[in-house]
């Protein structure tokens, strides 16, 4: 994926796809071939930028020699990074014996490396975030104030109180500083460890946070990893990982952690990487592409822990439509689950159903539309790169006045679409562009109807209506329910796409213990045995 990718949308007959302009996830990513990274040759694109080089982060140390040109999305976004190839001999792929040291670190211990770290990544005070901030420019979807409001949130993701929670809620501290033991059902005793794992993780890049929540991630499951960075974010997670080795060179947590840059689909180092030897867990976000590219290499001994594309919705109660009041304020909270981040994330609502009639749908439409262009340029603004084909597709709906009522867009500002029938559109609602399908339904079930395995989010008002679909919104798929404005609100101790990523990152290792005096060895086997000779 780069300039298109193959996107999937949400419907009761499973994905519809589309190749559009865009990427709610991560771009740039997939490339199949079979000659290894493609490389511009020289005097390219990737020359017309030698003065930038991203270099490779392995074991605490930099590694800037054995450049090649990458391309990325046009000349201001080539760079030039070490050739993987180079590096196959210097990633942590050796003796597993080298986690001792990593597994005998306690949560304490990660926390407190953390909480020193988190301070140290307010670009204000470190000038490789500042490169990563100001570089982002040139690959980023997000405009200027998106990407600086989200580096200034960094520091506060490693506050010891956010890392313990993410602990206690997920793996827990028992598991983690040692053996828990147990009771077996039959007369036995075990004991329980979580132990960490030798890790890559395929990371996305429309937003710098999930480079800081992939490095807490890690350090908390204590895994051996190597983060493969995006295109579209080649620098944050590089920033994080040199300024942890500026504080603390020899800590576990740095000598374990490679970052290293590599097209998708360099077929002849990723067939070398993904080997159940070398690797144990990928833990793989993106797009579709670049999800389906990944699970070509996975076998026994090798999972896939995969945060795939989702497509998120709203469902609107009748009692948000009752007064202009309440059709104002519904209106102001649903505008951040659509805008906030400007719609990048697979969290932002792309269908609004309103258990409404026509016409107050379409005067809530007016009002949806009007609170996206008020959100602060810090948590949404037009966007940076609006999607052609998108705009295309708004262009012919207006020619349908019978079916649609299209509010906006004529500036690439964003738009609402209220659709006249209760049915979402047939395209895709937005790929960032702050576009919206509103379907007015005749109940909250007709919604739920139109949900399956890729709706991931869905926003809920009032909250009884959200109380009486928690329980049957799972049942076709829907994995997340939140409050009307709270959507793009995600907390990093919480399940994630419904399932638990940190537990999955860890391997549960078991040790258990009979006694031949009260367990027989094979009673299981033989009911009838009642003795042991142990002569």
């Amino acid at each position: 994926m780069s300039a298109g990718r193959e996107e999937t949308l949400a419907g009761n007959d499973g994905p519809r796809r589309e190749t559009r302009t865009g990427d709610d996830r991560t771009r740039g990513e997939t490339r199949a071939g079979n000659d290894g990274p493609r490389r511009e040759p020289a005097g390219a694109a990737g020359a017309a930028r030698a003065d930038l080089t991203i270099p490779a982060f392995i074991r605490g140390e930099t590694v800037d020699t054995g450049l090649v040109p990458f391309t990325g999305r046009g000349p201001e976004a080539s760079f030039l990074a070490p050739d993987p190839m180079g590096l196959l001999d210097r990633l942590p792929l050796g003796d597993p014996a080298r986690m001792r040291d990593l597994n005998a670190l306690r949560v304490d211990d990660i926390v407190g490396f953390l909480a020193e770290l988190g301070p140290r990544l307010a670009p204000s005070r470190n000038a490789l975030l500042r490169e990563a901030l100001e570089r982002s420019a040139a690959w980023s979807d997000m405009t200027p104030p998106l990407l600086a409001a989200s580096y200034e949130q960094l520091p506060g993701l490693f506050r010891p109180e956010a890392v313990r929670a993410v602990v206690e809620r997920t793996v827990g501290a028992g598991h983690l500083d040692g053996w828990h033991e147990v009771p077996t059902a039959d007369g036995g005793r075990a004991a329980v460890r979580a132990l960490g794992a030798r890790t890559v993780h395929v990371i996305a890049g429309n937003s710098p946070i999930i480079a800081a929540l992939t490095v807490i991630r890690n350090a908390v499951t204590r895994g051996d990893a190597i983060v493969k960075t995006p295109s579209n974010d080649p620098l944050t997670a590089l920033a994080i990982a040199r300024t942890m080795a500026e504080m603390a060179p020899d800590h576990p947590l740095t000598r374990h952690l490679a970052v290293v840059y590599w097209k998708g689909g360099s077929e002849a180092f990723e067939r070398r990487l993904y080997q159940p030897a070398h690797v144990e867990k990928i833990v793989a976000w993106g797009g579709l592409a670049s999800i389906r590219h990944v699970t070509g290499y996975v076998r026994p001994g090798l999972e896939l822990i995969s945060l795939d594309p989702k497509l998120s919705a709203t469902v609107i109660g009748p009692e948000a439509f009752s007064d202009d009041e309440r059709m104002a304020e519904t209106a102001r909270l649903a505008a951040v689950d659509v805008g906030a981040l400007n719609q990048l994330g697979c969290f932002n609502a792309r269908v609004v159903y309103a258990v409404t009639d026509v016409d107050r749908a379409a005067r809530w439409g007016r009002l949806l539309y009007e609170e996206i262009l008020r959100l602060p340029e810090q948590v949404s603004t037009a966007a940076r790169r609006f999607d052609p084909g998108l705009r295309a597709d708004l262009l012919a709906i207006r020619a349908s006045a019978d079916w649609y009522d299209v509010i906006g867009g004529r500036r690439d500002e964003g738009a609402v679409i209220v659709s006249r029938l209760p049915e979402p559109v047939e395209f895709h609602p937005s790929l960032s562009g702050r576009v919206v399908n509103v379907v007015p339904v005749g109940s909250a079930w007709d919604a739920v109807r139109g949900m399956n395995a890729y709706t991931q989010t869905v926003g809920v008002y009032p909250e009884a209506l959200k109380r009486e679909l928690r329980d049957v919104v799972p049942l076709y798929g829907a994995q997340r329910l939140v409050s009307l404005g709270y959507a793009t609100r995600v907390r990093a101790e919480l399940p994630q796409d419904a399932i638990e990523p940190l537990r999955r990152m860890v391997k549960w290792i078991v040790d258990e213990t009979y006694d031949p005096a009260d367990v027989h060895p094979f009673g299981h086997l033989h009911p009838g045995a009642s003795s042991w000779d142990v002569r």
